[in-house]
């Protein structure tokens, strides 16, 4: 089965960067997209990015546009997510998930399988 876990989360000061990835076993081609979402303590799930492992097509939640980048690595069988200029608000335990959509939207309930999550801490 999909087994996706993530990596690289930690504490760091307004401002700051971090970047997290996400491995991946027993990926296939029809689990065309990959995103990150994340969830704060009392806040709805939202999703972050993602990234179509065809096309390479990436959208973003507007609340981090021109501040994260999601990619692919290690023949698309890792996924990133690049966070710069960090805010508090960005604060929440992050998710990698994966779906075989036809195409790739931000839509939590579509997507199949969930690695445990990375917690990211941003002070002020």
């Amino acid at each position: 089965q999909v087994q996706l876990v993530e990596s690289g989360g930690g504490s760091v000061q307004a401002g700051g960067s971090l970047r997290l990835s996400c491995a991946t076993s027993r990926l296939t081609y029809s689990d065309k997209c990959m995103a990150w979402f994340r969830q704060a303590p009392g806040k709805e799930r939202e999703g972050v990015a993602v990234i179509d492992r065809g096309s390479y097509r990436a959208n973003y939640a507007d609340s981090v546009k021109g501040r994260f980048t999601i990619s692919l690595d290690n023949a698309k069988n890792t996924v990133s997510l690049q966070m710069n200029s960090l805010k508090p608000e960005d604060t929440a335990m992050y998710y990698c998930a994966a779906a075989a959509n036809n195409w790739c939207d931000r839509v939590g309930s579509r997507y199949n399988y969930w690695g445990q999550g990375t917690q990211v801490t941003v002070s002020s």
